[in-house]
């Protein structure tokens, strides 16, 4: 199991390794689609889970869509910032660190990312507790970065 990485550690980490690139424009298009998929990610997730027993295996579901959609708004956020990470945790990190604005929680996007992990390669179940605990958060942290992102698009319009 990986060391706990506070999050200047992770984002030193991330520029020492060339983890976090420069990219060269500012892709409207693809922002805007993100957004997109994201909505779906957590619309599917708020279906499914509506019929969803709390001792289903299910929850891993719901899990990993909320986390997608976190995922995908916060590339699609750094994208206005022209910058493309090689993996998840310095994608978060050089968000928390360099956002202050957003006053993210580091230790969030860890935990949500580590169990993820753990869904997807070492088969470590989430119950809906696990989800339970995190839920609202989660929720906050995408309305709130779909909120900066169509800010943002709006401005590059006018």
């Amino acid at each position: 199991m990986p060391r706990y990485q506070s999050l200047q550690e992770a984002y030193e980490k991330c520029q020492k390794e060339g983890l976090l690139r420069f990219q060269e424009e500012i892709d409207t298009a693809k922002i805007k689609h993100m957004i997109t998929l994201s909505q779906a990610d957590v619309d599917a997730a708020k279906q499914l889970s509506k019929s969803l027993p709390k001792e289903s295996i299910g929850w891993n579901t719901i899990y990993k869509l909320h986390y997608d959609a976190l995922h995908s708004l916060t590339e699609a956020f750094l994208r206005f910032n022209r910058i493309k990470s090689s993996n998840h945790q310095c994608l978060f990190a050089h968000l928390c660190h360099e956002h202050l604005e957003l006053e993210f929680n580091w230790n969030l996007f860890e935990k949500i990312r580590t169990q993820r992990n753990g869904i997807l390669y070492y088969g470590t179940p989430i119950a809906y507790e696990d989800w339970k605990a995190i839920e609202l958060q989660v929720q906050l942290y995408i309305k709130t970065l779909r909120e900066a992102i169509e800010k943002k698009l709006e401005k590059l319009v006018l």
